[in-house]
């Protein structure tokens, strides 16, 4: 049987002889009336409480559940991104490891051609130097030459002007003058 406030207001006993007194039995009655009607209220406002809390809950576990599948879903975008990231990393690596390859290669055949030409200049170096060497030792023995001539000519005139030695018996003997190639050998 459930009470209510109302029957504990409107409940009435009957009188005995000797019973308790009618007024505190009434207003006993009223105030357990006036508690339990403010338990009844305050039990609805925690169930009122209660339902919108559970209300609020359920929107959070049902965020929480979204949150969770976003997070999910950001996760398994992170590893795509990741392993694409990773993929084109690769994929660029080896591009440029073959471009590296291919121009290390056309490096090392400009290095042999460079290195075939500085051979070459230096063979021309070489016949150059042999050249001028040549033309240095041409040089030299045309000065010895002319050097020798303009001895030979120098000697020559000094001959030349030279007087002739008279024979002792042909004629007197007349003074010898060296003047003139003291002046030849000094000039």
């Amino acid at each position: 049987m459930k009470v209510t406030p109302l029957d504990l207001r409107q409940q009435r006993f009957p009188t005995v002889m000797r019973g308790f007194d009618r007024g505190d039995v009434n207003a006993f009655l009223a105030e357990a009336a006036d508690d339990y009607e403010n338990a009844l209220r305050e039990n609805d406002r925690l169930r009122q409480a209660l339902d919108k809390s559970e209300a609020v809950l359920d929107e959070h576990r049902g965020q929480e559940k979204n949150l969770r599948n976003t997070l999910l879903s950001a996760q398994r975008l992170a590893d795509e991104i990741k392993d694409t990231a990773q993929q084109e990393a690769g994929r660029i690596m080896r591009e440029a490891e073959g471009r590296a390859d291919l121009l290390l290669q056309k490096c090392q055949l400009r290095v042999e051609e460079v290195q075939h030409e500085i051979d070459g200049l230096r063979l021309k170096r070489r016949d150059v130097e042999s050249s001028i060497e040549g033309i240095i030792s041409t040089l030299q023995n045309t000065i010895e030459y002319v050097r020798e001539q303009d001895t030979r000519h120098r000697e020559d005139k000094i001959l030349l002007h030279r007087p002739r030695p008279i024979e002792p018996a042909a004629a007197p003997a007349a003074p010898v003058v060296e003047e003139p190639l003291a002046r030849t050998s000094q000039g």
